[in-house]
This record gives C-alpha cells, structure tokens and sequence, in this order.
C-alpha cells in the first residue's frame, strides 16, 4: 500500500481532468470505477477510484484519490491498494506505489512545496 499527500496550485475540477487524462487516456489498462463530487459553496470534493493492470504482479491495482479545497488550497491525497501477490504477503512488485506515483506525476506541473 503506498499512500501520498500533497496540496497544488489548481482548482480541485482541473486535478481531476490531470489526473484522468494521465491516467485513463495514457494509460491502454486504466479505467475509472467511479468519480463523486460535492460542492458546497466555494468549497469542493473529489473522490476518483481507478483500477490499472499490472502484469508485473499479475492483477489490478487500485487508487483511491480525495481532492478538495476545503483550507482554501487544493490537497490530493491518494492511497493505492489491491496490487499485492497472494493471499498471506502484501508484496506488489511496486505497483501500487508506481500507480500512486503517477498522480502525483501527473499533477507535478502544479505542486506547491509544503
């Protein structure tokens, strides 16, 4: 499991469009599962989940990424999951880490250091 936090200079809406075309229209094995929003006021929620394969460890692995504007900047947390081997070991071959890598890869452009 591999979990990343990090705030961007963009509005919550234009993360979601980064991270999507990054990962669903670069990617041939990326779908989206589901996408919740909520607004209230100026105030906004994302919650993207997607899958990806993974042949290195033989099955999908699965983010999770929450992006909202709720302190007044944008924070993208992401936590990956699902990408581990076997039943007993939690060992993923660094797919969930590479696969939460690549949110924070596609929003580099708009990362604020902390």
């Amino acid at each position: 499991m591999s979990i990343k936090n990090f705030n961007v200079r963009i509005t919550p809406r234009e993360a979601v469009d980064a991270i999507q075309s990054a990962i669903l229209q670069g990617s041939i094995s990326g779908t989206l599962v589901d996408h919740y929003e909520r607004a209230v006021g100026e105030s906004e929620m994302h919650v993207l989940i997607m899958e990806k394969y993974y042949m290195r460890s033989n099955n999908r692995a699965s983010i999770t990424a929450t992006i909202d504007n709720f302190d007044g900047v944008t924070r993208v947390h992401v936590v990956a999951a699902g990408s581990s081997e076997g039943v007993f070991f939690r060992f993923d071959w660094g797919a969930g880490s590479n696969f939460a890598n690549s949110v924070e890869r596609a929003l580099a452009h708009s990362m604020i250091s902390e």
